[in-house]
């Protein structure tokens, strides 16, 4: 694709850069905690368990010192998203109501072909029409009616943009060839089903329609129910790129900042529970895409929030699912609650019989712990009449309660178990230290192994860096926030750094100045096409410590890289005097150039 950053003005780009704090827009993915000036929280980039991505408000820009990625706003969206420098633009100044100039909405329009952008474009299309029938067209009436007996509001369908795919199977297919979109693109995206008799077909035909949209809130699938005997009851969009389960959360756009403003994010099963729920007053609700929770969801759930309440279904297959689920969320480090729901309801149905309030008040306040659920579900697997599985069973329940870290839930759970099995609290503390220690080994070589890889390559150097290196970075750091300073080390230094990465840093910073530009170490970044470098200016600026400088520190920088950059070109003279002597058959010369190399070396 063409790069579009060149129809964008400098001025606009700095508008919408401005407009979009980098703490607020990156508060969209990871949950923020303030400490001293910076914001620390989950690396988005990689899987961790101790936050180690910072974002700093005052420079506009985040590190992350586990992998490396830093940069601006801009670059945080390009990296996580994957989207263009153009596609960055206009979510963000959508994102504050900012208008693009038309030439610019033009351009970028004419390079909206690729095969993703074009089904985009029609699962769109596809949101309105459904809606559309369900909302105004007799067509859409049995889906209106179904909606209304699940007790759901007209503005609660049209927040959702629930629609009704109508009965008439080549109707979809009709109205998207009418909009100029090719029927083979879209039968290979699985939105039409081309039939054996030729016939093309609308996937959803006769069901009800729930768009599915991602984090940022784009369409990106539907999913379907029906509401006869049609089979399968349930449908969803083919897997593709653009839609993948796996990955995906029901109304997780909506939730986001409801699920910030609560702590806590509430998990169901289905895309009525959450509708229902929402409707109530409860809106930090989420569901899976029909399957159980994947690693995935819970790591991005992990991003965003501590506590997650799982709600499932109080059937048996409900109950499985709510313990694979807890157990995954418990791995990657949430605290999960368990809400029960008594005698065979959903979410939806006892929302809609017992009202939100009470939904809150007797069934989410009240939720249990991870380790009472899995106390109560583990008992299912165990006769517990008999003796040896009574064993088994507090075996069983002894090593997980060795996992937890807070030693007074670890008493808590002991005594409960003392209790009901009438063992004494002595012997099973005695127990549960050999569970103790196993984890404790394992948790020493866990960290041992975190600290080893966490010891990246920048840890490495900013031990062990020598003198020059650490004055370049210093200098470097002083130079973007005071173009006097950089006017100085242009005229004193040039280019003659020692590092090939601080040469190119500094000669993109001498230009960024002569352009005219502000000290903005964000702007900087933004300037610089080399994501390597945009992520070595962010490391420098986040670690290297900046202190009220004086000239004559300024000076001394200036004068332990310039020493440095001399003795290495002295050098480099003498390899190449004594390259010259080895050539010309003259051993003696060579050996007292070799002498001179090393004295010079040693200093």
């Amino acid at each position: 694709m063409v790069d579009l950053s060149n129809f964008v003005p400098e001025d606009v780009i700095e508008d919408i850069r401005n407009a979009n704090d980098i703490v607020d827009v990156i508060s969209d993915y990871v949950q923020l905690n303030k400490q001293g000036r910076n914001y620390f929280g989950l690396c988005p980039f990689h899987d961790e368990k101790t936050p180690s991505f910072s974002v700093t408000q005052d420079k506009q820009i985040f590190h992350c010192f586990g992998c490396g990625k830093g940069g601006n706003v801009i670059t945080f969206l390009m990296e996580l998203e994957g989207l263009t420098f153009i596609e960055t633009i206009k979510y963000l100044a959508d994102r504050r109501g900012i208008e693009l100039p038309q030439s610019i909405v033009q351009t970028t329009k004419t390079q909206a072909t690729s095969s993703d952008e074009q089904i985009l474009s029609a699962y769109k299309w596809l949101e309105k029409l459904y809606h559309y029938l369900l909302r105004f067209a007799k067509d859409g009436q049995e889906g209106k009616e179904y909606f209304a007996k699940r007790g759901l509001t007209n503005e609660t369908i049209d927040l959702f943009k629930l629609g009704y795919a109508p009965n008439q199977k080549t109707f979809t297919a009709s109205f998207l060839e009418k909009k100029g979109f090719h029927l083979q693109q879209l039968q290979k995206a699985g939105i039409l089903i081309n039939k054996s008799n030729g016939e093309t077909i609308d996937r959803f035909y006769g069901r009800v329609i729930f768009p599915i949209r991602n984090h940022l809130g784009v369409i990106v699938g539907f999913g379907a129910r029906s509401i006869d005997k049609q089979a399968p009851k349930y449908l969803n969009s083919s897997e593709s790129q653009l839609f993948q389960k796996s990955k995906l959360l029901y109304n997780f756009d909506l939730a986001k900042k409801h699920i910030r403003k609560e702590n806590e994010a509430i998990l169901f099963e289905g895309y009525m529970d959450v509708i229902s729920a929402y409707q109530a007053g409860i809106k930090n609700v989420i569901a899976t895409m029909g399957t159980s929770l994947t690693e995935s969801q819970a790591r991005l759930l992990r991003r965003y929030v501590e506590t997650v309440i799982i709600c499932y279904d109080s059937d048996e297959a409900g109950i499985e699912a709510t313990y694979r689920a807890a157990h995954l969320l418990e791995q990657v480090d949430c605290h999960v609650k368990i809400a029960v729901l008594k005698d065979g309801f959903d979410p939806d149905t006892y929302i809609q019989t017992y009202g939100g309030d009470n939904f809150i008040n007797k069934v989410l306040q009240p939720s249990e712990t991870f380790m009472s659920f899995y106390m109560r579900y583990l008992k299912k697997d165990f006769k517990l009449q008999s003796k040896s599985d009574q064993l088994r069973y507090i075996q069983t329940v002894l090593k997980e309660i060795a996992k937890m870290n807070s030693s007074i839930e670890r008493e808590y759970y002991l005594k409960v178990l003392a209790s009901e099995f009438n063992i004494t609290l002595e012997s099973l503390n005695q127990e549960i230290k050999t569970f103790l220690k196993t984890n404790q080994d394992q948790q020493d070589n866990r960290k041992k192994d975190s600290y080893t890889k966490k010891a990246t390559h920048f840890y490495q150097q900013k031990r062990l860096l020598p003198a020059y290196h650490n004055a370049e970075r210093q200098l470097i750091v002083y130079m973007l926030q005071d173009r006097t300073i950089t006017d100085k080390v242009k005229e004193e230094l040039g280019v003659a750094f020692n590092i090939d990465q601080h040469k190119i840093i500094v000669t993109h910073l001498y230009a960024y100045y002569e352009e005219g530009h502000p000290p903005d170490i964000s702007l900087f970044i933004e300037k610089l096409e080399d994501e390597s470098l945009k992520h070595l200016v962010a490391e420098i600026t986040m670690t290297s410590p900046v202190y009220e400088v004086s000239s004559d520190e300024i000076k001394d920088y200036i004068r332990i890289i310039r020493e440095e950059y001399e003795d290495v070109s002295y050098i480099n003279k003498l390899k190449k005097e004594q390259k010259m002597a080895e050539q010309q058959n003259d051993p003696l010369t060579a050996a007292k150039i070799a002498l001179k190399i090393i004295e010079q070396q040693r200093k």
